[in-house]
């Protein structure tokens, strides 16, 4: 990053070859979240990278199966999460992994119907505010971000009512603070769909300033979340069994029972469940 985008090349995604079936392009994209899962992808770019050389201003979209792409994953938090434990231990990892990648183009050879931008860099430039991309992934982050507060302040409530720290004022206005956030962004969203922009032809797009609203203050809120929930549950989400398998054992599951029973009449098994879901 030290350098201009045109004098490391060899990293961007640019053109190598051209003919009349199509291009030749190079270079790696990251992060490829669940590229070893699709069929195609969907190739754009950033004003950081478009240049004067205007063989590093493309867009296109690629079959994973095409000759020369490369996918190098990080690990797998499924497999890791499964084979140390079961997913009562790891409920969300053990299922729902979307795993990342880099995306490595070697030589990738892209039919010209597959070719969207070609040496463009203005088109390039005004691509995500002018197609209307922007305004639906912030529609898409902002719904999907408001849906994963919902499920955090209900969890969070219950963690503290399983440790009996729903009792304490302090307690009741963090998970205040939680449930407020959770409000802002379903209004970011409402605002998006029921206060649309004009777009081309009669149609209208998400609007653009909640749309920015939701980026400015969703990467403040999430940390702010689960800062909350360390602080408010504490301990709690420490002293746990290692695993599920300990149930199984009569001689270790009635001190379980016994020790890590949870307040309000909460069975161990149900305390446990909750905070292994929270953790």
């Amino acid at each position: 990053r030290h350098k201009p985008a045109e004098q490391v090349k060899d990293v961007f995604v640019h053109i190598t070859k051209e003919n009349d079936a199509g291009i030749w392009v190079s270079g790696a994209k990251v992060v490829a979240t669940s590229s070893a899962l699709t069929h195609y992808n969907f190739l754009a770019q950033s004003s950081a990278t478009v240049t004067e050389d205007p063989s590093l201003s493309v867009m296109f979209i690629v079959p994973m199966n095409a000759p020369g792409v490369k996918m190098f994953c990080r690990v797998s938090y499924e497999q890791t999460a499964n084979t140390v434990g079961q997913p009562f231990d790891y409920p969300l990892s053990s299922r729902f992994d979307e795993n990342d990648a880099i995306l490595v183009l070697d030589n990738v050879f892209i039919p010209w119907e597959d070719v969207l931008v070609l040496r463009d860099a203005q088109k390039i430039l005004s691509f995500h505010p002018a197609s209307g991309f922007m305004h639906g992934y912030c529609f898409q982050g902002c719904t999907r971000f408001a849906v994963k507060l919902d499920f955090l302040a209900g969890l969070l409530a219950k963690a503290l009512r399983a440790t009996g720290g729903d009792a304490f004022r302090g307690n009741q206005a963090a998970l205040g603070e939680v449930i407020a956030l959770r409000h802002m962004f379903w209004s970011f969203s409402n605002a998006m769909a029921h206060n649309p922009i004009p777009w081309a032809n009669g149609a209208v797009l998400p609007n653009l300033e909640a749309a920015l609203a939701y980026r400015t203050f969703m990467s403040e809120a999430y940390p702010r979340v689960i800062d909350t929930v360390r602080r408010v549950v504490a301990s709690g989400l420490i002293y746990l069994p290692s695993s599920a398998r300990d149930f199984d054992n009569p001689e270790i599951d009635r001190y379980l029972a016994q020790y890590v029973r949870g307040s309000n009449d909460m069975g161990h098994v149900e305390r446990i469940k909750i905070m292994k879901l929270l953790w």
